[in-house]
Parts: C-alpha cells; structure tokens; sequence
C-alpha cells in the first residue's frame, strides 16, 4: 500500500480527528508520548517509541516535534462538486508553488468556514508532509482540489449566483467594496508573476487589498487570509 508521511503533533492529531485518511503507522519519542495523551487513545495503530535522531531520518526534518505518522494517501476532492454546492467560498491558487504558502492558505481557509481550495495540475504546490505541517493539519479538513486548466474550469463553473473575484494589486475595487455574499471564487496568483492573463479573463471582476504603508504588495498567504476573512464576515451579517 502506498503510504504518505505526516510529522508534527499537530497535523498528525488532526488527520486522527478528521478521520479521512487512516493513520497506518506511528513513530513517536517518549517526549512527545509524555506530553499529548491523544496519542495512547489511537487504537488499530502500530506504535513504536524511537529515539528523536530516527524520527528525523525518517521525516527529513527536524521539526516533526517527536511525532512522525504514515497515512493513507490524501484524498483530494472534486472541483466541479465543490463549486456545485450551495453559496461556495473557494480559494483559487493560480501556480502558487511555495508548500509554506499553501499551507497558510488552507490554514486560512479552513478557519473562515471556505468550502475549499483549488489549485492547478501543473506548476502549483501540491500536499505534501511541509504543506501538512504548514496548515497546522488544516489540509485534513478543508477540501483541496486539482483541476487541469484553472481558467477552463473557472469559465465552466462560474454563474449568476457564483462570481470569480481576481485578487489584483491594479483593481480599481477596494476589499471593502465587494460582495462576496453569494457564491464566490477568490482567485490569488503566484508569488513571482501574479494572476496569468487566461486566468484573470476568466474572472468576472478584481478587487485590491488598500495598504496604507510603504510595502506594494502582500504575500500570497496574507492577502488570501484577509479576503477569506473578509467573505466570512460579509457571510455572517
């Protein structure tokens, strides 16, 4: 069986409570056994205590924090079910390649109640052990989705009541201004280039983040952090 690694207490503890994958195999330190009482009441698991120089052989990592899972493979969700449901809220990661940036925004996303994100086949961060650990085990919540051309599925699923918002430093319509009551898709380019052409003509309008410093721009996870949050509050009136 193809097994995936998780490492960190918090990402594994969350793949044990979503419950979406199962946990095939655990390595913990007697530290970390000592110190998080949810790991002796996983049951059906093998469990061996190592020291921590073999966990980190094992993760490639120091910062697995005494605890190193095998799962299951990820399970990514269907982008078309996603965009289906009643008033979505999805991220749209246009080649967004940093695994940490990923991770912030399914963080991110999963703490504003988004329905899901979705990211492109190619040139785009997929989940990986750095993205569990990065979204604090909020990928074992939050649905991820990979769609083959992101404009083509943005044009084929956006209608009346769902509309692609293009995150644009050069948009004309501030945060504030939107609606983002509806069904909503927040499109977010890469760190480097931003939104590619195809993908923004596919949206149906852009807003922009109004910064009162001296910085130009926001990183990727900061900018979609304040967008999702934006929607959840605009939702929740």
């Amino acid at each position: 069986m193809t097994r995936e690694l998780v490492y960190g207490r918090r990402p594994v503890r969350e793949v044990a409570r979503a419950g979406r994958r199962a946990i095939l195999e655990l390595l913990v330190t007697e530290r970390a056994l000592g110190a998080e009482p949810w790991l002796k009441e996983i049951s059906g698991v093998r469990m061996q205590v190592r020291p921590e120089s073999a966990l980190t052989a094992e993760a490639k990592t120091r910062d697995h924090q005494g605890v190193v899972a095998f799962c299951e493979p990820y399970g990514y969700a269907d982008a078309w079910e996603l965009a289906g449901g009643e008033r979505p809220l999805i991220a749209c990661l246009d080649q967004v390649t940093d695994p940490h940036n990923l991770g912030a925004i399914c963080r991110s996303a999963e703490g504003a109640g988004a329905t899901g994100v979705v990211v492109p086949e190619h040139n785009a961060a997929r989940v990986t052990p750095a993205v569990c650990r990065a979204s604090a085990g909020a990928v074992e919540h939050v649905r991820v989705a990979v769609v083959v051309n992101l404009a083509r599925f943005l044009n084929e699923t956006k209608r009346g009541d769902l509309w692609a918002w293009a995150a644009a430093g050069d948009a004309s319509t501030p945060l504030w201004s939107t609606d983002f009551t509806t069904g909503t898709f927040l499109v977010f380019g890469s760190e480097g280039r931003g939104i590619r052409p195809g993908v923004r003509r596919a949206c149906d309008d852009a807003f922009t983040i109004p910064l009162g410093g001296h910085i130009e721009s926001l990183n990727v996870s900061v900018a979609a952090g304040v967008a999702l949050f934006e929607a959840a509050r605009q939702r929740a009136r």
